[in-house]
């Protein structure tokens, strides 16, 4: 039984990675892949930390040999794929401390990493070491939002709990709240943003319209996170006491 449960850890992950490998340079610009971090915090919720940080090594190693990118697919993406599965797991299996350990281990540590990576061994000219950190961040809010919805899904129905006891992983109860549901309609906005832009690179949609519509649906979703969470609270104690 263990090694029918490592073997299909492997299988597993080799799926992610090549999943990763193909996905990865869809929205992707220089400092922004939002589709490998999507990749990172999947593979730490079902695998764990070191998992999903050999995933991120050998995705980032394969689209430097084959892609041409620069070491950025390294630096980029090893420190939140290890700190998501570390948060996940240190939080007892809430999917929003994966999120929040991709956007820390990405956003911020990878992002100031990659200073003296792409200055001293790429060459590249005109950096600082905050230079990477806003797209690294955009980039981890989005895959970072998509994995959300994704994961939340899996838990609330309980596939997640099954995934992970098959693979002989770290396997939690779902902890749905009022928070989480919030942040499930947050999150809606990013996947909505991912499409729009999407689709107006594909069909070559311009005009006002098209250029300020993505962001919209990322305001109507947050702000109906906000109210869909104040309602919820002030709700609450009235139901309580009839």
């Amino acid at each position: 039984m263990k090694n029918t449960k490592h073997l299909l850890k492997l299988v597993t992950l080799s799926m992610l990675i090549a999943l990763g490998v193909v996905i990865s340079p869809i929205l992707r610009v220089e400092g922004m892949c939002p589709m490998a971090h999507f990749i990172n915090i999947v593979c730490s919720v079902f695998l764990g930390p070191w998992y999903s940080l050999l995933c991120a090594t050998l995705i980032g190693v394969i689209r430097m040999l084959l892609m041409g990118i620069p070491p950025i697919a390294l630096t980029g993406a090893v420190f939140g794929a290890f700190l998501s599965g570390v948060f996940y797991r240190a939080s007892r299996g809430r999917i929003i401390f994966a999120v929040l350990g991709e956007i820390l281990g990405t956003g911020v540590i990878g992002a100031i990493m990659s200073y003296p990576v792409m200055t001293f061994l790429w060459g590249k000219e005109g950096l600082s070491w905050l230079f990477y950190v806003p797209s690294f961040i955009c980039g981890t809010l989005i895959g970072g939002s998509i994995a959300y919805v994704f994961l939340r899904k899996f838990a609330a129905n309980g596939m997640l709990a099954r995934i992970q006891t098959m693979l002989g992983s770290e396997s939690y109860l779902d902890q749905t709240g009022t928070l989480s549901n919030a942040l499930t309609i947050a999150a809606f906005g990013a996947i909505l943003f991912v499409v729009i832009e999407l689709a107006s690179d594909i069909f070559k949609l311009t005009g006002m319209l098209w250029d300020k519509l993505s962001y919209i649906s990322l305001a109507v979703c947050a702000a109906a996170a906000v109210l869909y969470y104040i309602a919820k609270k002030v709700k609450a104690p009235h139901a309580a006491n009839p």
